[in-house]
């Protein structure tokens, strides 16, 4: 599941459904299976700034009020949202996905996958914040240090 979480989308596939969605877009007419296509696309970039852009996307069709295809935008809400580290939101984009379907193993691995990252990234930040406290430490010892050998050379 972790796959579903750092999966790149190919070059030739964004420009693909981009192209496609903007074509609709200039006569003025999207349809949701373009507008979906380019936004799974989008939550599938390395850059944060598609990513983010494929979430505005997603959460227009979410909330359009159409049931077509409101478990997909769900997904890949939870996906996009975890691949910027809004955890919270993915997980509830989650747990609202569970609800209209609670027995979709697919969704509950997401979930796991997405406590394993956030608790992952906990300790990583624990461990980023022990090592400059650490580093603020020595640096003051040095300088009580230093203040101590300059007072006995005079």
């Amino acid at each position: 599941m972790e796959d579903v979480l750092s999966e790149i989308v190919s070059p030739q596939d964004l420009k693909k459904y981009e192209r496609a969605y903007h074509e609709e877009l200039l006569k003025g007419e999207v349809t949701q299976k373009a507008q979906f296509e380019y936004s799974w696309c989008l939550v599938r970039s390395q850059y944060w700034a598609d990513i983010r852009k494929g979430i505005t996307l997603l959460e227009d069709l979410y909330n359009s009020g159409s049931e077509d295809g409101r478990r997909d935008y769900l997904y890949y809400l939870a996906i996009g949202n975890a691949r910027i580290r809004e955890y919270g939101k993915a997980l509830k984009y989650v747990r609202s996905f569970l609800q209209i379907e609670p027995g979709n193993q697919q969704v509950q691995n997401l979930e796991t996958s997405i406590r394993k990252t956030m608790e992952k990234g906990l300790v990583s930040e624990g461990l980023k914040g022990l090592a400059m406290a650490g580093g603020v430490v020595l640096a003051i010892g040095g300088l009580v240090g230093l203040g101590i050998a300059l007072t006995k050379s005079k």
